[in-house]
Parts: C-alpha cells; structure tokens; sequence
C-alpha cells in the first residue's frame, strides 16, 4: 500500500481528494499548510505528494521547492483552479512531476497518483542497486555525470583531482543548478575516503530543531517524540564525506556548533553531554556570497574560514556553452536508458535554439527540458516548436510567428493585428484567467491543425486534461463541437 501526502488549506477540498485516493488504496495523510507538510515528510517521507497550487503563507510552487531539497526524488503533483500555461509551465520547470487542473475526475487524479507512485519506486529501486554495487563502479559512475570536455570544464576538473587528494574542508559556491553536489560526489569519489559513506543533507529544508537532529543525533527521550535513540549524519558519515549543501541557510545556533565540529572534531548528540570524536571531511555548498551573510551579520566568519580551506566556484552553464551539445546527449541517452527507448535526437533549429538560451536555471534546466522532450516526442527527433514554450530568456528576441508572449517565452493569445485582445475575450473591459487559458489553447491547436497530442505537448499539460478541458467548453456551447 502506498502513501501518498495530500495539503491543502481548504478542508473540504482536502477530505475529498484523500477520500478519493484512499478508496483506490492508498494510505493517505494530510496536511492543512505547507510547513505541517514538510514536518510530515521529514518524519516519514510519502510515496508522493499532491498538493494545492494557492495557498496562504508557503504556496504550492514554493512548497514544491522545498521538496525537492528535502527530496529530490520524492514526485510532487500540483492542483489547482488556476489552470494558466504559465503556471503549468513554471511548475514542470521547478520539478512538479505532474499537474492537474480543478475540476478533475476521481479517475484523472488516480491515474496522476499511480504513475507517481510508480515513478519514485523505480527511482528508489535504482538507488538500492546503485549502493549495492562496488565502490570503484559507483567512482565511475560519479566521475561520468561530470559532462564536458571544454576548456572550463577541464580546469574545474584538474581542481577537484587535486582537492580529492587532500582531506581538507571544501565550500562549493556557484549558482542553483550548476552541479554543486556532483562536484562533491566527483571530490569523494576519487578521494581516499571513496569506499566510506557519503552523506548529503539540505540545511535549507529543516527547522533548526530538525536539522539539528538530523546533524548530531539524539538520545532516547531528549524532547517529546524521541521514543528511541538515533544517530545523525556526522556519525553515520564517519570516515567519509558530509555534503552540507546551501550552508547559507543554517541559523546562528546550528553555526555554532558546526564550527565547534570542524575545530574539535567532536560533538554531542542532543540530550547528551557525552563527546564524540569523528573523522568526516565536510563539504558545503551555498548560492549565497558568504562574505556578504558576513557583513550583513547573518553569517559566523570565523565558520566562513573554516569551511573556505579549499573554495571552488561551479562556472554557469553559459560560461561552457561548449560543452552544451555532450550534455544534451548524456541526458537524452539516459532517458532513452530508463525509458528502454532509443536515443533520440535535436532538429537543427531545437540545437540553435538551445544554444542561443542563456540558461538562468543552468544544467539542471538543460536536463529538465531534455528530459521532457524526449517523453514528449512521438517520433526520433526533437522539433524547436516543443521546446520553445519552456525557455524563459527575455533578453532573446526570437522570431516564433505571430502572438503575444511572456518574459518565459510562453504564448497567451493570438493579438489582432493592432495588438488589441480580441473581441471575444472582452466582457465589460474585463478578462478572466479562464478567458486567457482557454484562448491559448485554442490558438496552439490552430498551430498544430488540431492535433491533440503535440498541442498537449507544446503546452505542458496531459493530452487528457486538454481533451476533459476542450469537452467542459463544448458542453458550455463555449467552442464548437468541431474543435
């Protein structure tokens, strides 16, 4: 039986949603806000999460980010009433796994669920054959996920070789997404400490009451809930390697006490006064410039001189464009791996495309794109017409035919030919959410001669959820029957 999450503000909402997945049997949780979510998961993580998209305080978007720094392979599925292309498309590009649009059919949700499911088994299953295998196939497989041949990459490359070979402390810094913990990964693995644990835990993701926990462990009956005794990552890490990744983010309490590790190498668990001596090698990433949390008090910089012995800076991908087109391939072939499919391959416009795209979200873009072309294309080949509504360069000018588009590149409508909305959109001088929506999807599949899969594809929703959209308008005498 298979747990899934549901968070929502709104009671009702809530109670239906889990209803409906507990009668196709799965064992379903609450949570009525994003924070009582994330306490839930940080207990005892879900198979998969489905959350509201509007809510107060955390919204669903900012919630999805959270998770994924807790757990990146944990699949989150996003609902909500504000069915707009822009936020499907912001959702997909953060990590959703899927989205559905309110209102859904009990049937449509299940089907969401039970591919969710399934998706984190498989990623779970990987993971277990993954740490079964030898050290020396996993330093290899490490050091292969360091895409690139370039000039930049070969230099950051000779540094992390030569950083392995030291036991020092390392501070990562670099923008999200440009490969901060494979270059940790890539540092342990050559290092002599390769056949020891590595360990990585998200500063950000956790209260300092959890991360401390997390960190340093605690005895038996220490606070309320800790009905047994549980060791932290510095012990289960020693003798390897702990990743602290976004250091940035860790309070003033938790500062403390992490220099006190990295000077003593010793700490307590919390509800003890027992000292612990540990041999780990700590490395810590941060998107953050340290020296400015320094001046701006939020930052210790005497833990700043600790953690900064041997700094390395991941360059963003539009400094190593070079190294684009081996990046494109080691992800399109990977899909093609998990999938059981064959490698597929860019048009030369996709690859013009792509290389003209300045990248804000770096590497871990190019994979998320890769990654969803390549299930989302039919045939062998990858067209620029898929991939152009997922790139977000305002500074691009790209000629994309007639219509009106946003900072992200997605179209909202065909204009008329001054540039105003169109009459049908107008009611009182007012246009709804629901006006837009719908007249995009309208123009997309004039674009695509109505073809329901690639227009499905070109907007990022499900080609169910555009047929159940496209019968609510037909029923409202809305759209012809025709479309």
């Amino acid at each position: 039986m298979s747990k899934v999450l549901v968070v929502d503000d709104k009671e009702l909402m809530r109670d239906s949603v889990a209803t409906t997945l507990s009668r196709r049997g799965h064992a379903v949780a609450v949570a009525a806000d994003a924070q009582a979510a994330l306490h839930r998961i940080a207990e005892r993580s879900p198979d998969a999460v489905i959350t509201d998209l509007q809510m107060p305080g955390m919204t669903g978007l900012e919630l999805l980010g959270e998770i994924r720094r807790l757990d990146e392979q944990l699949p989150v599925i996003l609902m909500t009433a504000f069915g707009t292309v822009e936020t499907a498309v912001s959702a997909m590009k953060q990590g959703a796994f899927d989205y559905v649009t309110k209102p859904f059919s009990g049937d449509e949700l299940a089907i969401a669920v039970d591919r969710a499911v399934e998706h984190g088994r498989l990623l779970r299953e990987n993971q277990i054959l993954r740490a079964d295998a030898p050290a020396a196939s996993q330093g290899d497989a490490v050091v292969r996920t360091m895409v690139g041949e370039g000039r930049v990459m070969a230099v950051l490359k000779e540094r992390l070789n030569r950083i392995a070979d030291s036991h020092g402390t390392v501070l990562i810094c670099g923008e999200s997404g440009t490969g901060k913990e494979i270059a940790a990964r890539f540092i342990h693995a050559r290092s002599p400490r390769a056949a020891a644990p590595f360990l990585a835990i998200n500063c950000a993701a956790l209260s300092t009451s959890l991360l401390e926990s997390e960190l340093f462990g605690h005895e038996k009956g220490a606070f309320t809930g800790a009905d047994k005794l549980r060791k932290g990552r510095f012990e289960l890490a020693d003798g390897g390697t702990l990743l602290l990744d976004e250091i940035s983010e860790v309070g003033p309490e938790i500062q403390a006490k992490l220099l006190r590790v990295l000077q003593e190498r010793c700490f307590e668990r919390v509800g003890s006064s027992a000292s612990r001596a540990v041999d780990v090698r700590v490395i810590a990433t941060t998107n953050r410039d340290l020296r400015r949390e320094v001046d701006a008090g939020r930052f210790r910089e005497d833990l700043l001189f600790r953690l900064n012995v041997l700094p390395v800076n991941m360059p963003p991908l539009r400094e190593r464009m070079e190294d684009a087109p081996a990046l494109v391939q080691h992800f399109l072939g990977a899909v093609a791996a998990r999938e059981g499919k064959p490698v597929k391959s860019l048009s030369p416009e996709a690859a013009d495309r792509l290389a003209r795209y300045r990248w804000p979200g770096n590497v871990r873009e190019l994979q998320n794109i890769c990654e969803r072309a390549a299930v989302l294309t039919a045939g062998p080949v990858i067209e620029a017409a898929l991939i152009e509504p997922w790139l977000n360069d305002p500074d691009l000018p790209c000629d994309t035919g007639s219509g009106s588009f946003r900072a992200d590149g997605e179209r909202l409508l065909d204009p008329d030919a001054d540039g105003s909305i169109p009459n049908d959109l107008v009611c009182d001088g007012t246009v709804t959410l629901e006006d837009i929506e719908r007249e995009a999807i309208l123009a997309t599949l004039r674009r695509h001669n109505g073809h329901r899969q690639r227009s499905a594809a070109a907007l990022g929703i499900g080609v169910r959820t555009l047929g159940l959209k496209l019968k609510k308008w037909k029923e409202a005498a809305i759209v012809a029957p025709t479309v």
